[in-house]
């Protein structure tokens, strides 16, 4: 039996890549793992945790003014960028330091630089090679920006957190839900924004009624929207600014564009094709059902495969894959009923099908629909609206989805993904007694379908 350095070796130390590791050497595999960027991966260093923290940020200037309605008198207030900047930096840090020690703890061999495959058992990391009984590629995604005449001015989503300074005015590029994030986060913290995509409306995949509600409260927030938009040029002006010439031709001055407009496979230069891995089109590696590559000593798992790129999911895989491998278990990962939310503001939470797929799928459906000016609200003054839809199976009464636009909508999806998963019908939601007064007390409280 050939001999190898280690059992496993991980190329990327991102979300699954780093799950994989750790629950593969506490069954007392010899795993290896290399990161040539930052530890966390996306997730941690340039997606979910820093967003989200600017998201939180960006709340604060419509509380302040909702205050008033409470009786609380806030006065002037100031946002300062380097403060949250640098706060969120420390943060992050913070993040890959518990990564790094769960690593070693764990009884990784971590190795810093970027791991390219030799063949079907090498990896060689900054000269160095090293062979592996099994090769695990989890290098995540990277912002796909295209292009154009002035191209080299914009930003992606991974420049975004470390802005030298706050720009007056943004425009961000992109219909899915970075996109809409980064607008609400950049409109919150004070600068004049424009929103820009090419198609008809954005949120595209999600339910159509809640993606129109969605751009009515986004609209709200002085985000001003741009559909059917796509920029032609960019060219930078002599006091620094940007010139945006879109494909109509209007004009558009700016400080900063950034391009949120879908992200790739990160697969340059990690030896897949020297191995002949088979790939998709689009650069994403093709696995089986055990995340097995076309090589079958390379497995791959989480983004770079393409399949759902949500954090949970990657975790799940690199669960998954090790209970395969190590434990004679099932590699088998349930993407059914996973919820997810966008935190746009208001929030958007979602599991299951949009009424659309419903239509589709089912013979007869009934939707349950509530449109309603929340408690806070009548208060505040903010004429903000919350939006929540159940679709039902009426041949059994199963709830097939459940959408959520409005504040926490995310924490309170996920509370229904598991009575989803669990096979809910509506009359077990009817039946159920809510917690009052609370949005999410209206999900066990429409009796009456809005329409069939």
């Amino acid at each position: 039996m050939a001999e190898f350095d280690f059992d496993l070796f991980v190329i990327g130390a991102g979300s699954g890549g780093v799950r994989t590791a750790r629950m593969a050497a506490a069954k007392g595999v010899k795993v290896a793992i290399t990161e040539d960027l930052y530890l966390g991966g996306t997730c941690v260093n340039v997606g979910c945790v820093p967003k989200k923290l600017f998201v939180y940020s960006s709340h604060y200037a419509d509380d302040f003014k909702e205050a008033k309605g409470f009786g609380w008198n806030v006065g002037e207030s100031q946002f300062d960028w380097p403060t949250l900047r640098d706060n969120k930096t420390k943060e992050i840090e913070r993040l890959n330091g518990i990564y790094h020690n769960m690593l070693v703890n764990s009884g990784c061999t971590l190795i810093e630089g970027r791991g390219v495959m030799i063949d079907a058992h090498t990896v060689e990391v900054a000269g160095v090679q090293y062979s592996a009984e099994r090769i695990l590629v989890a290098t995540g995604g990277w912002p796909f920006v295209p292009e154009f005449p002035g191209s080299e001015h914009v930003i992606s989503s991974n420049e975004v957190f470390f802005l030298e300074t706050f720009p007056k005015r943004a425009i961000v590029v992109g219909g899915g839900y970075i996109a809409v994030e980064f607008a609400g986060i950049f409109a919150g913290l004070g600068a004049k924004t424009d929103l820009l995509y090419r198609g008809e409306l954005f949120l595209r995949g999600f339910d159509k009624e809640v993606r129109e509600f969605v751009a009515q409260e986004v609209a709200k927030k002085e985000v001003n929207l741009n559909f059917n938009t796509d920029i032609e040029s960019i060219e930078k002006q002599a006091d620094g600014s940007l010139l945006v010439t879109t494909k109509d031709g209007k004009t558009i001055e700016t400080d900063l564009v950034m391009y949120a407009t879908g992200r790739v496979p990160k697969v340059e230069g990690i030896g897949l094709e020297q191995l002949g891995v088979e790939q998709a089109k689009n650069g994403a590696i093709v696995v089986n059902n055990n995340f097995q590559t076309s090589v079958p000593s390379v497995y791959a798992l989480g983004d770079v495969i393409d399949r759902v790129q949500l954090t949970p999911v990657a975790l799940a895989e690199g669960m998954a894959l090790v209970n395969h491998l190590y434990s004679e278990g099932s590699a088998d990962v349930d993407y059914d009923l996973i919820a997810t939310a966008v935190f746009c503001q208001p929030n958007i939470g979602t599991v299951g099908l949009s009424e659309e797929q419903a239509r589709e799928q089912y013979s007869g459906i009934d939707v349950y629909v509530s449109d309603f000016r929340a408690m806070k609200h009548t208060l505040s003054g903010s004429d903000e609206r919350t939006l929540m839809k159940m679709i039902v199976d009426k041949a059994t009464d199963k709830v097939l989805g459940v959408h959520m636009v409005g504040p926490d909508s995310g924490e309170i999806i996920q509370g229904i993904a598991i009575a989803l998963k669990a096979g809910a019908t509506k009359a077990v939601f009817d039946s159920t007694i809510g917690i009052h007064p609370t949005a999410a007390e209206e999900f066990v409280t429409m009796r009456s379908a809005t329409r069939s």
